[in-house]
């Protein structure tokens, strides 16, 4: 399969390197040669120099018939042309990045069938919408939803005196409609028996029933914050405008601070009850001065990720009781966890994800990065002759990389054991080492 992506930013050399690390048939597109040069040296991908939005650059022998396109500059405008002569030069499936907030809350839908564009993409509002699943069950360090909300991930820190730590699985009184799933320790993957246990500083995953998933969330798990009141968001920027009307409708105490006037006019219009401070997050004394040290999460959201760092640990310094922190680069994430901050979040990698899964189509319904893309979460239907259907999952012999974790059919969410068989059309949850996702795949895909 070949996928073209027009940009060679920030943003589409993430998507480029993790197709490129699936053994997709790559191709970049930028005009500015700095750019496509790091990614020449540092990607095994085709890189092309030319405009993205020119029909000219759209009949390249290698561009011209591809399977998709992944428009991912950083103005709009240049994303919708470029989809528009995708179409017109026989590439199949387009994605764009669409930043402007005016387009995907008034025009979605127009956009979509005018200009070609059949998956759209907005970084900030995917990485709103994912600190505000979080914040809803404060044990998590993340929420995904699988299935139309009939199945829930939910990834939690093991603390030193949690009553999960240093009891062995099969011990623990967990639900039946609960599997521990995955623990991610010292950035090793392990798929967990009954003979394994939590270790202090594990990740822990469960899966299972959305219910199920809240009441053991809020009775088993250790968390300061049984539910969040109040929060500060540092940086109205793209990602804070979207985020701090959700948590205002919620009923959140939302505060939220920049520097720039125009930003805190324009998220102020949207809120009810919540406040916009125009003043510099980095001043002690206007934090102390707006209630840090009695707000439950601090979330850092500029555009800078050093100062969130820098902001986080001073939050953390006032009294503030959850931190959480939106980086650019990936790299800095297990830095910042070491020091203290409580949940970092990648745009980049968050929105890859999406594109991930359209790339991959062929039944998958969704994929969820973990851990820095060292494993996902992967929602797939099972399709008609595919290797796991009419067999007990037992016999199957899937990869020791890869569980099934639930399934759904009928509308029932089911935690399956080795006795379990698969049917056509269910809606499988799997968890997998992502460098073995590919040949997992080929187990629930049909024949071709």
């Amino acid at each position: 399969m070949r996928i073209v992506i027009v940009g060679a930013g920030k943003f589409g050399y993430s998507i480029a390197e993790l197709l490129s690390n699936e053994q997709f048939d790559v191709v970049v597109v930028d005009h500015d040669e700095g750019r496509l040069e790091i990614v020449k040296n540092t990607l095994d991908v085709l890189t092309i120099l030319a405009n993205g939005a020119s029909p000219i650059t759209m009949n390249d022998p290698d561009i011209r018939g591809a399977d998709i396109l992944v428009a991912a500059t950083a103005v709009d405008e240049v994303n919708m042309v470029a989809c528009i002569l995708a179409k017109k030069h026989g590439i199949t499936y387009t994605a764009a990045r669409i930043r402007d907030m005016q387009f995907i809350s008034e025009a979605k839908d127009y956009l979509k069938a005018n200009f070609d564009i059949d998956l759209m993409l907005n970084p900030e509002l995917i990485t709103a919408r994912e600190i505000n699943r979080i914040l809803m069950t404060p044990a998590a360090l993340n929420v995904e939803d699988f299935a139309n909300g009939k199945v829930r991930l939910f990834e939690t820190k093991i603390e030193r005196h949690s009553p999960l730590a240093n009891t062995p699985l099969k011990n623990m009184n967990i639900p039946p409609s609960i599997l521990a799933g995955m623990i991610f320790r010292d950035h090793r993957m392990i798929i967990p028996h009954g003979d394994d246990r939590f270790l202090p500083h594990d990740n822990a995953y469960f899966i299972g029933d959305p219910q199920a998933i809240e009441a053991f969330s809020a009775n088993v798990v250790q968390s300061e914050i049984k539910k969040v009141e109040r929060v500060l968001i540092i940086g109205a920027g793209r990602t804070g405008r979207f985020l701090a009307p959700m948590l205002d409708q919620q009923d959140v105490r939302v505060k939220i601070v920049d520097k720039d006037r125009e930003r805190c006019l324009m998220v102020a219009e949207k809120l009810d009850n919540g406040l916009a401070i125009c003043g510099d997050g980095t001043d002690l004394d206007l934090l102390e001065q707006e209630g840090i040290s009695d707000a439950d999460v601090v979330i850092c959201l500029t555009d800078d990720d050093r100062l969130n760092l820098m902001l986080a640990l001073i939050a953390k310094h006032l009294g503030a009781k959850k931190t959480i922190v939106r980086v650019s680069r990936i790299e800095y994430g297990d830095l910042m966890e070491k020091v203290g901050v409580d949940i970092v979040l990648s745009t980049r990698l968050l929105s890859a994800s999406e594109v991930l899964a359209f790339a991959r189509r062929g039944g998958v319904v969704s994929v969820s990065l973990l851990e820095g893309a060292k494993a996902e979460a992967v929602e797939v239907i099972v399709q008609e002759g595919a290797p796991v259907v009419g067999r007990r999952l037992m016999d199957v012999r899937l990869p020791r990389e890869c569980l099934v974790c639930a399934y759904v059919r009928g509308g029932d969410a089911v935690i399956p054991n080795g006795q379990s068989i698969l049917q056509a059309g269910d809606q499988v949850i799997l968890f997998i080492q992502t460098s073995h996702s590919k040949h997992v795949m080929n187990y629930f895909k049909g024949r071709e």
